[in-house]
C-alpha cells in the first residue's frame, strides 16, 4: 500500500479531500437542521437553563435506529414557551432532588428525520408503529418543537436505572403497565420510583405524559401545537 501511495501521490489527495468533503457534509447537515429551528424562532434549550444535560441519541448511534439521524447536531431546541416549562421542570426537580438533573435525549425534530424514524419500522404495521414513531404525514409534536425525550441523571450525567433503555419497544417502557409490571417482579420499586420522579418533575413543569413511554412529554397537544406553530420541516 505504502509503496502505491508513493507512485500514486494524487491518490492521497483525493482521500483528503474525499474526507474533508465528508466533514464538511455533516457540519452542513447539522447547520441547517439547526438553521431551520432557528428560522421558526425555536430556542436552545440550555441557554434557557444551562443546567439541563443533552444528549442527542439521534445524533448518535445509540438509538432503535442504530444509526446516526442528526449528525453532528449536539443542542436541543424547543418553542420558546416549551423551553421555559422544561425549565420549569428543572427547577421543580431540583427542588426535591438537588443532586438530579434532567437529561434530554431529543427535543424538536424536523420532519425530514421523522421520515427517517418511520421509516425504519417497516416490519410494524403503521397502526402499531405509530406507538412508537408518529406518522410523518400527520407531524408529531417533536415535529412542531412541543415535545421532549428524556430522563433523569446525576449531575455527572449518569442516568438512573429506569427500566428499559431510551426507545425500548414493549410494555415495559408502558407507563400504563408500570404496576403491573412491578408486581410480577418484571420492574424493580426503584425503577419505578425513578420514573415517578421524572414525571412529578415534568408535571410540575405543565407537561404530560403518554401511555407506551416512559421518557416522551408533551408541552401542548398535537391540535393546539399544530394551531400556533409551523411543522419544522
Amino acid at each position: 500500500m505504502n509503496d502505491y501511495l508513493t507512485k500514486h501521490p494524487h491518490f492521497i489527495t483525493f482521500l483528503l479531500l474525499f474526507s474533508l468533503f465528508a466533514s464538511l457534509t455533516t457540519s452542513l447537515t447539522a447547520q441547517s437542521l439547526e438553521g431551520a429551528m432557528k428560522k421558526q424562532g425555536l430556542v436552545d434549550i440550555q441557554t434557557v437553563d444551562p443546567s439541563i444535560l443533552v444528549e442527542l441519541k439521534y445524533s448518535t448511534t445509540d438509538n432503535f435506529v442504530g444509526k446516526d439521524v442528526y449528525g453532528d447536531l449536539t443542542r436541543a431546541y424547543m418553542q420558546p414557551m416549551a423551553a421555559q416549562k422544561l425549565a420549569s421542570a428543572s427547577r421543580a426537580l431540583q427542588a426535591r432532588h438537588p443532586d438530579l438533573r434532567l437529561l434530554v435525549y431529543d427535543a424538536a425534530r424536523p420532519r425530514k428525520a421523522q421520515w427517517n424514524l418511520w421509516n425504519a419500522l417497516p416490519e410494524l404495521a403503521e397502526g402499531e408503529r405509530q406507538k412508537y414513531v408518529a406518522d410523518p404525514r400527520k407531524g408529531s409534536i417533536h415535529n412542531y418543537g412541543c415535545a421532549v425525550d428524556l430522563t433523569v441523571a446525576t449531575k455527572e450525567g449518569k442516568p438512573l436505572d429506569m427500566g428499559t433503555k431510551y426507545d425500548f419497544f414493549g410494555e415495559l417502557a408502558y407507563p400504563s403497565e408500570e404496576e403491573r409490571l412491578l408486581k410480577a417482579g418484571k420492574l424493580t420499586k426503584q425503577q419505578v420510583e425513578n420514573r415517578r420522579i421524572l414525571r412529578t418533575a415534568m408535571r410540575a413543569g405543565g407537561f404530560s405524559s403518554i401511555e407506551f413511554e416512559w421518557w416522551h412529554f408533551n408541552a401542548l397537544s398535537r391540535e393546539k401545537a399544530k394551531m400556533m406553530f409551523r411543522i419544522v420541516d
